[in-house]
């Protein structure tokens, strides 16, 4: 079996609380518990302390007028985050990843993660999308609730995640990596599309391949999986293997692809100056996806 890191954004130490998340008191005693902790952010970012660490301070730092909503437990300790009252500027993504890849606590990337997606959904989600009246926050900030006593539909609105498909194309040893677009000069990396409704994953990897780079897939395998929460995917990695090699680009989404070997890639996830391209960080699921390809998936 191929062995690789755990993926980035995975591994949080948080114990969630679903079955609590609907009782009031609880929320109520916990959030007076001494030991409660209130996650520090910079509007969507993560604020570390000297230490590399996601921050965290007491719950007197929590604004007055804006609620809240619990995280779960660490170390047996209320965790909680404030959310936004209104939606925040910009997604913060660039300078956000910036800093994750320096957290120097495991598990850090994924309790932040919880937090930042939680947040951006509700600043995105205030009203109904049934009736368009202001929805109330519900279930301890996991939810969001039309109310009727308030004139409200009744409709209940959970935060949700959007499953995206990344994979690789593989022939003969080699697997297809795409530079998109965006991407700076020389940087390549795994294919990648958001799953359509009434869709396997199985079915978005063939379609997505098929549709970016033209190939055929015959046979498809899950890898492993990653939360992504810019603002809130699941990424799911996967190998195809496809009929042959030739490939033909749709470049609306590309502007080159290549086909590499394990030695190629082994040496861009090295950062080998020599090497011919480079791929995306550590705390990317591409890269995790290609150091599982060059160690056996």
């Amino acid at each position: 079996m191929a062995t690789f890191p755990a993926p980035g954004f995975t591994g949080s130490p948080l114990t969630r609380l679903d079955i609590e998340r609907d009782a009031s008191a609880f929320f109520e005693e916990q959030l007076a518990n001494p030991a409660a902790r209130l996650l520090r952010l910079d509007g969507l970012k993560p604020v570390l302390d000297e230490d590399g660490r996601l921050s965290w301070g007491p719950m007197s730092e929590a604004p007055g007028d804006t609620a809240l909503a619990m995280l779960g437990l660490i170390d047996g300790a209320p965790r909680f985050v404030a959310l936004a009252g209104r939606p925040l500027g910009g997604d913060q993504r660039n300078e956000s990843i910036a800093i994750a890849r320096t957290m120097t606590e495991a598990g850090d990337g994924a309790t932040y993660a919880a937090a930042r997606s939680l947040v951006d959904w509700h600043a995105r989600h205030r009203f109904c999308a049934n009736c368009g009246r202001i929805s109330t926050v519900a279930r301890s900030g996991w939810a969001r609730f039309c109310l009727t006593a308030d004139g409200g539909c009744g409709t209940e609105h959970f935060p949700r995640t959007d499953p995206v498909v990344i994979m690789l194309a593989e022939h003969d040893g080699r697997v297809l990596l795409g530079r998109n677009l965006r991407a700076p000069y020389g940087f390549y990396s795994a294919l990648a599309g958001f799953l359509e409704v009434g869709e396997s994953i199985e079915e978005a990897v063939a379609r997505e391949l098929h549709e970016e780079a033209g190939v055929v897939v015959t046979a498809v395998r899950y890898v492993t999986s990653q939360p992504w929460p810019f603002p809130s995917q699941l990424m799911i990695a996967c190998i195809a293997t496809v009929e042959s090699d030739a490939v033909t680009l749709d470049t609306n989404e590309l502007s080159d692809a290549l086909w590499a070997t394990r030695d190629e890639v082994r040496a861009a996830l090295a950062d080998d100056p020599d090497s011919a391209f480079r791929v995306p960080f550590p705390i990317a699921i591409a890269n995790t996806l290609l150091t599982a390809w060059v160690n056996g998936a």
